[in-house]
């Protein structure tokens, strides 16, 4: 049998019969199931040693808050990637809940609603900082060295080289895990093989960055240990077991109308982007506000960033939907969904990355080959920037289909 071409954009999208309408039960399984995905989450950073320092502990003992798991510089070292793991877990449950509040509002308790969507876009939020750090500071070395020639760190090239040595002058075959996750970058001494400008770019920006990054994991302590934290945990333990659906008439009620809204939201919101624009693989405009002396002078990238939260917004209504993970468990991931999520994750990520080499540019009594660096750094993200949108376009204007 040919398989069918169906437009993923659509939530009554399906193979086969049609699908039974989607009703409030519906919804209040997938944010009990996202709830305790939450819950777990809080789990997994006790477990890695978020209650060993007792400053993560709940009040009532009920909701350990996990905030020792962040603090890696205190205590056991934890099992490698848990807290990563863990702090991802708890990012991605609190957005698909928001997200999800966000949506089918008028079907949920307008008053818990309202007070409830807030506070997880502020935990995602808060939680998300040190990492956006972390990855933009390693996005723009591995630029420095690319525009230098050299396509890996000299810190990863070396030990490339000495990991034969190491293994046979040891006699114990057994390996040693990290002490903690972390972006291999290269040290000072590293740096040899670049220009005077473009490392003492790379220090600038190790030093700014990783500042930002510190400030953001001390917030990020402060608040999972923070009554705030402890009340949000409290109503996701609540939601787990019962969800406030607005009246009984509310379990039978469709929901593909609001799911239809915010396609409709992220069909609107593509439409008003320059896409043909974005058609050309090297678009010169990446470079026309290089210059200014405003700090944001790239107005346009608001426009993909909220086109890249309604276009999340849409998969979380899609999951609700069809009642599967994000992983597309139910058998139907949707290729051109993800194709255009991840275009749109360059995207945001290129921006940043130019705005923070646009910010240490700006820093005062800086050398001019440093100030140089930056700059052709700063042209490189925006290049990227422009190459993402082309990719979105790409994908966005692709045939459907559902695998």
């Amino acid at each position: 049998m040919a398989q069918r071409h169906l437009d993923p954009t659509d939530p009554t999208a399906a193979t086969g019969p049609p699908p039974v309408p989607a009703g409030g039960d519906a919804l209040a399984d997938y944010l009990r199931a996202q709830a305790t995905e939450f819950l777990r989450a809080l789990r997994l950073h006790r477990e890695s040693g978020a209650g060993a320092h007792g400053n993560g502990a709940h009040p009532s003992g009920a909701h350990p808050s996990g905030a020792g798991a962040l603090d890696r510089g205190r205590g056991p070292a934890p099992a490698p990637d848990g807290p990563v793991d863990a702090a991802r877990a708890l990012r991605r449950a609190a957005r698909r809940l928001s997200g999800t509040l966000h949506t089918f509002q008028p079907l949920l308790d307008a008053e818990w609603a309202e007070a409830m969507r807030p506070e997880l876009a502020w935990l995602s939020g808060t939680l998300a900082l040190e990492h956006a750090y972390a990855s933009r500071l390693d996005r723009l070395l591995q630029a420095l060295h690319r525009l230098s020639g050299s396509a890996a760190f000299p810190a990863q090239q070396q030990a490339g080289r000495a990991a034969p040595a190491r293994a046979a002058a040891t006699a114990d075959p057994a390996p040693v895990a990290p002490l903690a996750p972390s972006v291999t970058r290269p040290s000072p001494a590293d740096r040899g093989n670049l220009t005077v400008g473009a490392a003492k770019a790379g220090a600038l920006l190790d030093r700014q960055l990783t500042l930002a990054r510190t400030r953001a994991h001390s917030t990020a302590l402060q608040a999972l240990g923070s009554s705030r934290f402890h009340a949000v945990a409290d109503k996701v333990a609540l939601l787990a077991s019962e969800v406030p659906l607005k009246d009984t008439a509310a379990a039978g009620a469709d929901l593909r109308p609001l799911a239809a809204a915010a396609r409709d939201r992220l069909t609107d919101a593509v439409a008003a982007l320059p896409l043909v624009t974005a058609g050309n693989p090297y678009n010169a405009q990446a470079l026309v506000h290089g210059l200014s002396p405003d700090p944001a002078p790239h107005p346009q990238d608001a426009q993909w960033h909220q086109v890249r939260l309604l276009l999340r917004l849409h998969r979380y209504a899609l999951e609700v939907l069809a009642g599967a993970d994000a992983d597309g468990a139910d058998g139907t991931t949707d290729v051109r969904l993800l194709a255009a999520g991840e275009a749109l994750d360059r995207h945001r990520d290129a921006s940043e990355a130019a705005a923070a080499a646009a910010q240490a540019a700006r820093t005062p009594r800086i050398a001019p080959a440093t100030a140089y660096a930056l700059g052709v750094l700063h042209a490189d993200q925006r290049h990227e920037v422009e190459a993402a949108r082309y990719a979105f376009q790409h994908s966005w204007r692709k045939e459907p289909i559902r695998l």
